[in-house]
């Protein structure tokens, strides 16, 4: 081998500085960085953009979970228009998503949350103590709301007659195949509720639980 061939071997066997050989970082801002400046961001068309913005294939692990993760501090910022808010609280199935709109000052948010078939029924039962009627009566009619709150729904004086007569079907024309007995105390509280129209004792008056009826006789 002459000298000017090892000369060359060893110069390409001599290590390059890593910051001479990486690749050019891609211009990718953090997750903490966006998350917080989509929280605070005062533009309202950035915002709207954003919270229409078609979501990445699942398939996508990393890029979805980014998406649903920066959707929750779209959904946060009062500064989004309210009818970006309640496309999310109709659209979205992502609790983090649902938990920040149920918050929201504004009750057409909240009771598209309430209305939300994907939203938790711990979620849904909060809205059903909502101070606004439309929430709340919107979140008994979920079918994910718990027996326990459609009981104490049906117990409520303050709840309006359209919503007792969603109540007092359940069991028997609506949801056929509900538990018999959680079905009929639900019922029976609608029978004995001072705003449960005459339409609808008329129907409890006949209906397939006896203490129902009873109930509803009471009332007549």
């Amino acid at each position: 081998m002459t000298e000017d061939n090892a000369a060359t071997n060893a110069a390409t066997d001599v290590p390059v500085p890593e910051h001479e050989s990486a690749e050019p970082q891609s211009d990718f801002e953090p997750l903490t960085v966006t998350y917080e400046h989509l929280r605070h961001s005062t533009d309202a068309a950035e915002l709207s953009e954003f919270a229409r913005r078609p979501l990445p294939d699942r398939a996508d692990q990393a890029a979805f979970s980014r998406a649903t993760a920066l959707l929750e501090a779209v959904a946060g910022n009062p500064n989004t228009p309210v009818a970006d808010r309640v496309f999310l609280g109709t659209e979205m199935p992502f609790p983090n998503v649902l938990v920040k709109l149920s918050e929201d000052p504004d009750a057409s948010v909240r009771q598209a949350v309430a209305a939300n078939e994907d939203s938790k029924n711990w979620l849904v039962g909060r809205l059903t103590k909502d101070p606004v009627p439309q929430v709340r009566d919107t979140a008994l009619k979920n079918k994910r709301t718990s027996w326990k709150m459609r009981l104490e729904g049906a117990q409520n004086p303050e709840v309006d007659s359209e919503t007792l007569d969603f109540l007092g079907e359940l069991g028997t024309t609506r949801e056929e195949g509900a538990p018999t007995v959680l079905s009929s105390m639900v019922r029976r509280a609608v029978a004995l509720n001072p705003n449960t129209s005459a339409r609808m004792l008329e129907v409890l008056a006949s209906d397939p639980s006896a203490e129902v009826r009873h109930a509803a006789e009471q009332r007549r």
